[in-house]
């Protein structure tokens, strides 16, 4: 094929267009990377500093109440935890909560608003549909790229790479969620004179929320399932346990560092399932 078509140099655009995005946004780049990540890392200190039997119960009637006074969720919490502490991985389990709860909410901030601008425009949805194919499809490792390449190594080009790969899920259900939403609901907000905000505000979300919620309980697990990539370019926390045990054959390491990982993914699920059905 080559003979006959030349190749097109799509590798060196695509570097020298890396090469134009970072010395044209430095400006943004740069804070995000030093700030953002002093304050992101101190949150994770923060939060380790924390005696770990108080959150430990903290989490526990959290999930008491979240469940609604049932207690299986609440035992599980505090074996689970219980297990992490023991096996000496706390600080590291306080690292990877710390990337999952800022890549979520970061997901959330930006895929709400696009879920409902695609909601309510044609042309929107249009343009974001393949947007998002594109994110959900591009191998997961690729958005270490150029997430290395603007912000160098850490707990912040993990959560960039997060977001990238979390965001879709809650961005397409917020847009089903609102366009599932009944006509006869939203004529009848119509004909009682509401304006467009009050008629997403009081109808639509409403009604839309738990599908909402389900987007955002994919966003969530699709974060977490970003902890074990992210920790090849420096991120810490369980998932950098995992890959320093498979770097080195420790299994032992490895299985217990994966079912940390397990035991926050449950507890973090059931509870976002929880949030959901209690409406």
């Amino acid at each position: 094929m080559s003979d006959f078509l030349p190749k097109l140099p799509v590798a060196d655009w695509v570097d020298l267009f890396v090469e134009w995005v970072q010395s044209a946004f430095s400006f943004i780049f740069d804070p995000l990377k030093n700030e953002f990540g002093d304050f992101i890392e101190g949150t994770a200190e923060w939060l380790s500093e924390i005696p770990p039997f108080a959150v430990i119960i903290i989490v526990a009637l959290l999930a008491f109440f979240i469940s609604g006074k049932r207690i299986g969720l609440s035992i599980f919490s505090i074996v689970g935890l219980l297990f992490i502490l023991n096996q000496d991985i706390w600080e590291e389990l306080m690292f990877t909560f710390t990337l999952i709860l800022f890549a979520s909410l970061i997901s959330v901030v930006i895929g709400i608003p696009l879920g409902i601008l695609m909601s309510k425009s044609k042309w929107a949805q249009a343009i974001i549909t393949p947007i998002l194919d594109f994110m959900q499809t591009m191998p997961a490792f690729v958005y270490l790229i150029p997430a290395v390449v603007f912000f160098g190594i850490g707990m912040v080009p993990g959560i960039f790479a997060s977001v990238v790969f979390a965001t879709p899920p809650v961005v397409r259900f917020t847009n089903l969620g609102i366009r599932q939403v009944s006509n006869e609901l939203v004529e009848a907000a119509d004909a009682f004179g509401t304006t467009g905000p009050q008629k997403l505000f009081k109808v639509e979300l409403p009604m839309a929320r738990s599908t909402i919620m389900a987007g955002v309980n994919q966003t969530v697990m699709l974060s977490l399932s970003m902890v074990v990539i992210a920790s090849r370019i420096g991120a810490p926390g369980l998932g950098d346990l995992v890959l320093s045990a498979l770097q080195r054959a420790q299994g032992g390491q490895g299985f217990v560092a994966g079912l940390g990982i397990v035991i926050l993914a449950i507890i973090i699920d059931r509870m976002t399932q929880y949030l959901n059905r209690n409406k």
